[in-house]
């Protein structure tokens, strides 16, 4: 194993609901704080690969099938 290949969090599995509702909220205000920071980035990005037709539904925001939502 690699150092790349470890996570970036540890995320805890037995947390009580409380908490995971905690955890969730933050984890949720972080996500749509970097969204706001990093729109015009990723907006000019999608913009950009749009207009040199590499991708016409590029989206900055989708995830890869490698990657699927656990």
């Amino acid at each position: 194993m690699e150092p790349n290949d470890l996570p970036i969090v540890c995320i805890p599995l037995d947390l009580p609901a409380e908490a995971a509702a905690e955890l969730l909220q933050f984890l949720t205000h972080l996500v749509e704080t970097i969204e706001r920071h990093y729109f015009g980035e990723l907006h000019r990005l999608a913009q950009d690969r749009r207009s040199q037709n590499l991708d016409p539904d590029y989206s900055p925001f989708d995830r890869p099938e490698s990657d699927p939502p656990s």
